[in-house]
């Protein structure tokens, strides 16, 4: 075959390949579609062209395997035999002697929380163990209107919110704590340990700065964890420090010609020492150094302020000027869950990306509908707030000035009473966070073998969880005495008594064989 009958050939081949090709149904479309994109770019049909030259030749391609080339396949016996000798790791840690103990002595109450509690023993005890502080759990009208709720939406709303969990009691929950508060408006949660520690990592990526006081609680230790941004850590409530730290991240961002997301992280009230915050402060630092803050109020809510509203409140600083403000329903408001107030953008942003807003069942329309009651009684009743301070100020005048042996930190206005040994005891007995722990859970059992109900800081959680690494957290052990409005100033200042002579007891006994077995 000579030039001219090959390209003749080629010609009627091509021909006969067109034709067939015009006779497909939208040959034509796609043949106008060529010659028009080849005309207006044709860098864009070169790449076409490659794209479907890379996928025919996928297609076409053999299967490839996805092992090595050492893969060594195992008989059905030697699968079995691994099987056997595989051992999963423990999920937690087993307990040690000491939470052995604590477990053992673990008091059970029967029937309803309040001022005076029936353990399972058949013994009646003064509780100052529960966050209880106004006895509103023990209120009538709240009772009945939660059980009209309970009889109206039933139990629980059985799907997440946004989707078919949402109910109309928890849209004016919103609207109330916003009311409440002062601010544009709120999201509520289910949960209120999973409230912070979901919506820190919300609106806190990788790379992200994020400025922390060294003595937060637990739950925001584990957004900060999860968030995965550039933590910082300033002592705890040092306004110098927190500028020195501010000023840093400020300068470095600026030499390296970057800019990210800056948060203040901090709490109103903290739980691991009991004091409170510098609001007006830090609203000045973050405006300085354009940074946003987010306030946990979980155990100022409801507790500081002429009503309750918190820090907000107490220290006269407008709550918009805070960028978000997360507390609890649960505890002096007798509900459940948690919520974050603050701008319309801030709480929309949560409800299409707050982990544990989107894949979690919506809060009970119960326990909703309690949290505007509580608020409503706050609003309406600040004298709850008045007798219960005076009981904390009772109880104060016993303790704090009067022992040999501990000390209380907390706030004035903190029905969260925490007593920590002094410093002058544990330098002079030698005594390890070890030997305070011990000691303490001996000072809860002798209190209630007197018929007042404590507890104990539990610190050993956050000891062991993200935080400074220069080891300056300064995470003491400390007894926890919950203060309530439903006890008469006579019955606070018995109990205070009582519990100034049992750490005296404890901390003057001889050690025993037990005790030192169980340290």
């Amino acid at each position: 075959m000579d030039l001219h009958e090959a390209q003749a050939y080629l010609q009627a081949s091509f021909q006969q390949i067109s034709d067939v090709f015009q006779k497909v149904p939208g040959s034509s479309v796609l043949i106008r579609y060529i010659q028009s994109s080849y005309q207006d770019d044709p860098v864009r049909s070169a790449i076409e062209l490659v794209l479907v030259i890379f996928f025919v030749r996928y297609l076409l391609s053999p299967s490839y395997p996805t092992h090595g080339p050492n893969y060594v396949k195992l008989r059905e016996d030697e699968i079995d035999d691994l099987v056997k000798e595989w051992e999963p790791e423990p999920l937690v840690a087993p307990q040690t002697a000491f939470e052995e103990a604590e477990a053992e002595k673990l008091p059970i109450i029967v029937g309803p929380t309040g001022p005076k509690v029936k353990l399972s023993n058949g013994k009646t005890v003064t509780n100052l163990a529960s966050y209880n502080f106004y006895n509103l759990n023990a209120s009538e009208s709240i009772k009945n209107k939660a059980i009209e709720t309970l009889r109206t939406y039933g139990v629980g709303p059985c799907g997440p919110p946004q989707f078919y969990g949402t109910q109309d009691v928890h849209m004016q929950t919103e609207t109330d704590i916003a009311v409440f508060l002062g601010t544009q408006s709120s999201i509520v949660y289910s949960h209120a340990f999973s409230t912070i520690s979901s919506v820190i990592p919300t609106f806190c990526k990788r790379g992200d700065v994020i400025v922390a006081d060294k003595m937060v609680n637990f739950s925001i230790r584990k957004g900060l964890e999860a968030s995965r941004s550039n933590i910082r850590w300033y002592e705890h409530n040092d306004m110098v420090d927190l500028e020195r730290v501010m000023k840093k991240v400020v300068e470095e961002q600026a030499k390296k010609k970057i800019l990210t997301r800056r948060f203040i992280v901090t709490e109103g009230l903290f739980e691991m020492i009991g004091d409170c915050s510098d609001l007006p402060k830090l609203i000045e630092l973050k405006e300085k150094y354009k940074f946003r803050i987010a306030l946990d109020e979980t155990w100022s809510f409801g507790v500081l302020g002429h009503n309750g509203r918190g820090l907000t409140e107490a220290q006269n600083v407008d709550a918009e000027a805070v960028d978000m403000i997360i507390g609890s329903l649960a505890g002096p408001l007798c509900a459940a869950g948690g919520f974050c107030a603050g701008s319309k953008d801030v709480i929309q942003h949560q409800r299409i990306n707050a982990p544990s807003y989107t894949y979690s069942a919506a809060l009970p329309a119960m326990a909703a509908v309690t949290a505007s009651e509580t608020l409503n009684v706050l609003l309406c009743n600040p004298d709850i707030l008045i007798q219960c301070r005076e009981n904390i100020r009772a109880m104060r005048a016993q303790l704090d000035p009067r022992s040999d042996w501990v000390h209380c930190p907390s706030d004035p206005e903190n029905p969260v009473m925490l007593l920590m040994f002094k410093p002058e005891v544990i330098q002079s007995r030698r005594l390890t966070n070890e030997d305070q722990e011990r000691l303490f859970l001996e000072c809860v059992d002798e209190t209630l073998a007197n018929g007042v109900l404590i507890t104990r800081l539990k610190s050993i959680p956050l000891i062991n969880s993200i935080g400074a690494k220069d080891g300056t957290s300064h995470i003491k052990p400390a007894l926890k005495v919950c203060i309530t409005g439903g006890l008469s100033k006579k019955e606070i200042e018995k109990a205070g008594v009582t519990i100034r002579h049992a750490i005296t007891k404890v901390m003057t006994r001889k050690p025993n064989r037990q005790s030192t077995l169980v340290a």
